[in-house]
């Protein structure tokens, strides 16, 4: 044992696969993530300039991104406020012309029959937006504006319609619950498989409906220098993870070990473990598919960064599974 720690290193430790016991260095503080696990980029953008018309300009994407609270506030403001609105107008046409003074005058044709105050107005739009049609409010053919009225609010109560009611949809169709029941392994390992060192982790579906098309891909981010003295804070690598062999197409039907090896074209070939404790990264994996049930295709996140970042221990039986430390 000591030879291996002279030769290793002290953050080596022994794992006795017989008795199940471990030795375990002590855990390191968490790094704040550059992505954090359910997906959401840790980016705050500052000092862009107009960064509040860009968004205007894309409303309805904007408007997909909201939390649930602001959409169903919106929701409900925007219907309320054209109800009151489009009732306000049928109002006025009634009280322009005089039909709130002839109300009940049953020789007289207003505009819009049994409208005698703002309610009976504000309950023959929605009568009449709602196409529930009871028959005791109706428009005249002695309206013309009123019959002007009414295609407009037919046009504008499609519109809105349309695109609230789109918005909730897409909104309710996005997939970020499905990831609940799609699972990656709590953590990465490095370890050695058919005599190649390779960095490992596990994913699987919990669901019986599959992920067609299923494509994984891995980046890794971290800070460098290159050649010419430019410092890049973010950049970012992939991670081959048998792209060249078709490997990163799943058949997601049982859990999968996705591995990387890490060869002389790797990032991680330089690093030795100590300098792999000590380095500040993160590994991206992206999962790509289509649910089955709904045919949306979906992107799904699963971050290791190097503060929980797994190494393998050096085990004094000849052919043991190796056991991660944390």
């Amino acid at each position: 044992m000591a030879a291996l720690r002279r030769k290793f290193g002290d953050d080596y430790q022994v794992v006795n696969t017989g008795t199940g016991a471990t030795f375990k260095a002590p855990v390191k503080k968490k790094r704040q993530r550059f992505v954090e696990k359910n997906g959401r980029c840790n980016v705050q953008h500052g000092n862009l300039g107009g960064e509040t018309s860009r968004y205007l300009s894309d409303l309805f994407t904007t408007l997909v991104d909201l939390k649930w609270r602001w959409n169903l506030l919106i929701f409900t403001l925007t219907y309320t406020i054209a109800w009151l609105v489009m009732a306000s107008m049928w109002w006025l046409i009634a009280y322009v012309r005089g039909d709130l003074s002839h109300a009940r005058n049953a020789s007289y044709t207003p505009c819009v029959a049994n409208v005698y105050n703002f309610p009976s107005a504000f309950l023959f739009f929605i009568e009449t937006e709602a196409t529930i049609g009871y028959g005791y409010r109706y428009i005249t053919e002695k309206c013309p504006e009123g019959i002007i009225l009414f295609l407009f609010q037919s046009l504008l109560g499609s519109i809105v319609d349309a695109f609230l009611i789109g918005c909730m949809f897409i909104k309710m169709s996005q997939p970020k619950k499905r990831a609940e029941t799609l699972m990656f392994s709590q953590d990465a390992v490095i370890s050695q498989r058919d005599g190649k060192l390779c960095l490992m982790f596990r994913v699987g579906n919990l669901r019986n409906s599959h992920m067609v098309s299923a494509q994984i891909r891995c980046k890794l981010i971290k800070s460098r220098q290159t050649p010419e003295g430019e410092f890049l804070p973010l950049d970012q690598c992939e991670l081959d993870v048998g792209f060249g062999t078709g490997a990163d197409q799943l058949f997601l039907v049982s859990p999968l070990t996705i591995c990387h090896e890490i060869n002389p074209k790797s990032p991680f070939f330089d690093l030795s473990q100590r300098s792999l404790r000590n380095e500040q990264f993160e590994i991206v994996v992206i999962l790509e598919g289509i649910v089955e049930t709904t045919g949306n295709s979906h992107h799904f996140f699963f971050i290791s960064s190097a503060a929980q970042y797994q190494t393998p221990a050096v085990v004094s039986d000849p052919s043991p599974s190796i056991r991660p430390q944390p």
